[in-house]
């Protein structure tokens, strides 16, 4: 029987690399995107952990001639998964009256614009009916709960993020595959600092198995690492 494939936008490091992992271990062949492939020395360490399991592409989502040109490299191949992973947090001092225009910009066209408009390159791969897509967005994009006041533009960008996934979603009611918006936890990366308190393999490791539990619904959801469904 053929593995499962997944493909993940944004592999280096924190939650893009802790997603390959979890694959690994769970038996997947794993497609990993990269901006530098030289500077991913701790993905190259777990794909020879696993000989065969890995292969590498090269990619920059912001910029959309590479995101075109992945998708005529990957033309043709099927994936159980494609989790769209990669994000930044955005300017250290995220206050409307200090932040810049070039600022604001990068935010949302890396957490906003360049996310769908990968999805929308690449959505043909997802294997029909049982296939995911899933985006890597945040509890703290919900509008409906009570915001704490920290971070708000890329609170905005997740907000934004899901509400442009919905867009996407009328494009595509043809497509019987499931899309899943999700909040990995406040997990402990290089954006989450060390004081989060979940760390990355719990984390991944419940996202897998809340998108195990979830393919084949065809539906959309935003939903945490550990299963609940979040107000939008």
């Amino acid at each position: 029987m053929a593995k499962p494939e997944i493909l993940v936008i944004g592999a280096s490091r924190g939650l893009g690399l802790g997603l390959v992992k979890e694959y690994l271990k769970r038996g997947w062949n794993v497609t990993a995107t990269v901006r530098d492939l030289a500077r991913a020395t701790e993905l190259r360490a777990a794909a020879d952990k696993s000989p065969g399991a890995v292969t590498f592409e090269t990619v920059d989502i912001d910029k959309a001639d590479q995101v075109a040109a992945l998708a005529k490299r990957l033309a043709g191949k099927s994936f159980d998964l494609v989790f769209v992973n990669a994000g930044v947090s955005g300017p250290q001092d995220q206050s409307a009256g200090k932040v810049t225009s070039a600022e604001i910009a990068a935010l949302f066209y890396t957490n906003v614009v360049a996310p769908i408009n990968v999805a929308e390159k690449l959505v043909g791969l997802v294997k029909p009916n049982s296939g995911v897509l899933a985006f890597m967005s945040s509890r703290v994009g919900s509008v409906s709960e009570e915001s704490p006041g920290f971070m708000p533009l890329y609170r905005a960008s997740k907000a934004a993020l899901n509400s442009m996934t919905k867009s996407f979603l009328a494009g595509i009611k043809d497509k019987p595959i499931t899309v899943l918006s999700m909040h990995p936890g406040w997990v402990k990366t290089d954006m989450g600092g060390p004081d989060a308190p979940v760390d990355i393999h719990t984390s991944v490791a419940g996202l897998a198995n809340v998108i195990a539990k979830r393919a084949g619904s065809k539906k959309h959801a935003f939903v945490d690492f550990e299963g609940a469904e979040l107000q939008w």
